[in-house]
């Protein structure tokens, strides 16, 4: 059954012979390998480009930002999987990304929409960008909708997070209208909200990385691929020292059973 108006696959990413693998129309072997750095080849991959020295920092910078937070909620179910199935190191990894959704990791790629739309408002009705980010996030507040990129629950004030990449936009000569936006959505959200929610890293993210030129449709990948990394990292020490059964014993010991039980029952825990 046919579905869609496509009848042949294709690609403008890759094809090879029995001499020679293309890479969006460069040789692997001769103008790639040893010439360009993992983040320089995943832009040029992603957009076919190879990427400007602003967005390759930035870029660089982002990852770094995301990819290791402690044992939060994706290493600890990769650790547990890697301790049930030492063999399977690639379903481990799997484990951990799977989660990668609207609280945990995926926070990104909905913020960078929120900004978008601040700035494209700002242009449309011809407003400033103080206005259009009141407008916006006064709807989301009207539809009951979260904000994405906003509050955290160990990081109170900032997450120490923002202001590095900020920064390193700013030095870069970056920054711009996405970033602004980021920074009135802080600013109205008391008065909208009547909540005092400040800027995390999955805010961050995507206003830094827009504002360098970085494709919308791809923000979710940022932390999808630096968080592989670190789940890696988490799966080299699992290997070395194991804590995924005292993971799953130390949730099973403070967890509460409150169903009914048979007459004469006493819990083993």
């Amino acid at each position: 059954m046919k579905i869609g108006k496509e009848t042949i696959p294709r690609t403008s990413i890759c094809t090879s012979n029995d001499e020679t693998i293309v890479i969006r129309g460069r040789d692997l072997a001769e103008e790639l390998i040893g010439k360009l750095s993992f983040t320089e080849y995943f832009l040029f991959l992603l957009t076919g480009k190879e990427p400007s020295e602003g967005l390759k920092a930035m870029t660089d910078a982002t990852l770094i930002a995301i990819t290791e937070h402690g044992l939060v909620p994706s290493v600890q179910a990769s650790r547990m999987t890697l301790a049930a199935s030492p063999e399977a190191l690639q379903g481990a990894v799997a484990a951990g990304i799977l989660g990668c959704g609207s609280v945990i990791l995926g926070a990104a790629d909905k913020a960078g929409l929120l900004f978008d739309e601040i700035v494209n408002r700002a242009s449309a009705e011809q407003v400033s960008l103080d206005q259009a980010a009141f407008s916006v996030v006064s709807e989301y507040r009207a539809a009951k909708r979260p904000l994405p990129g906003y509050g955290h629950p160990l990081h109170k004030a900032r997450d120490p997070r923002v202001n590095a990449l900020f920064s390193t936009a700013e030095k870069l000569g970056v920054n711009g209208q996405h970033m602004q936006a980021a920074e009135l959505v802080e600013k109205v959200i008391p008065d909208i909200y009547g909540k005092n929610l400040k800027l995390n890293v999955s805010a961050a993210i995507p206003a830094t990385l827009l504002d360098a030129g970085f494709p919308i449709e791809s923000l979710k990948g940022i932390p999808i691929l630096a968080r592989t990394a670190g789940l890696l990292a988490h799966l080299r020490e699992e290997q070395q020292h194991s804590i995924g059964f005292a993971l799953s014993y130390q949730a099973s010991k403070s967890s509460v059973y409150e169903g009914e039980v048979p007459d004469g029952f006493t819990s083993s825990t």
